[in-house]
């Protein structure tokens, strides 16, 4: 029995190539036709492929919709949780993760600092856009026609003196951080916070979230801070890979 699923799921790799006859599915799998005929008659009942008029075969429609309702069903944010439980385990400051919705970036989850001098983010809140980490990384993920009628509606205030002055300078930016993945805020908010992030990425490679490491310069210099990127980055990419279903669970960072 295992085999025979086993060589039934082979097919869909293959038709997700192009559509296939007969003899190329039972060439692909090295069996009979007869075989290859069975396993594609079972398919095509459950609407996993479909027999076209010229008698090649390709991917149903019923395995699209399987594959919308996966997705539309994931959430990101219980995925994430465990991983952003061990990054504030191993360095001690607070974590956000963070999701774009509707012109906004929203706080989803937040994993607080053990240490006494706290951040008053909260989770269901809209982050400062314009200077945030994890805007960056998200609106820097837009395609260009988006980013741009994004960018040209925000104001932008200045919180402190490094914060984003306009559109032309946060566009500026936005092209470094999606050049080089990942994004700061040191002191863009407030002058005594500073923060790290990178992008959580689904399986087309977009941007489906972004998560934070912060800390208030009284407990960790921006210099320091900037060290955790590279184990900002590992768990973004821990995130990644479990949501878009590459790596099992368990073996995530």
């Amino acid at each position: 029995m295992s085999q025979t699923v086993d060589r039934a799921l082979s097919i869909l790799p293959l038709l997700a190539e192009g559509p296939a006859d007969l003899g190329q599915v039972a060439d692909r799998l090295g069996v009979h036709k007869s075989t290859a005929l069975r396993l594609l008659r079972t398919l095509h009942e459950h609407g996993l492929v479909y027999r076209q008029s010229d008698q090649r075969y390709r991917l149903g429609a019923r395995l699209f919709a399987l594959a919308q309702q996966a997705v539309e069903n994931l959430d990101i944010r219980e995925i994430a949780h465990p991983h952003l439980v061990r990054l504030n385990e191993e360095c001690g400051h607070t974590v956000h993760l963070a999701v774009y919705e509707e012109n906004e970036v929203l706080y989803i989850d937040k994993v607080e600092s053990r240490y006494p001098v706290r951040m008053y983010s909260r989770i269901g809140k809209p982050v400062a856009i314009t200077v945030a980490a994890v805007a960056k990384l998200l609106l820097a993920d837009l395609p260009d026609l988006e980013r741009r009628a994004v960018v040209d509606k925000l104001d932008y205030p200045l919180y402190t003196a490094r914060s984003t002055p306009n559109a032309a300078a946060f566009l500026r930016e936005l092209a470094i951080v999606r050049e080089q993945g990942w994004a700061t805020d040191l002191g863009g908010h407030e002058e005594s916070i500073n923060c790290v992030a990178a992008p959580v990425r689904g399986a087309d490679g977009r941007a489906v979230a972004a998560m934070s490491v912060s800390a208030p310069n009284v407990v960790v210099t921006a210099d320091e801070l900037l060290t955790l990127l590279p184990l900002v980055r590992r768990t973004a990419d821990a995130i990644s890979r479990e949501y878009s279903g590459n790596t099992p669970a368990k073996d995530a960072v």
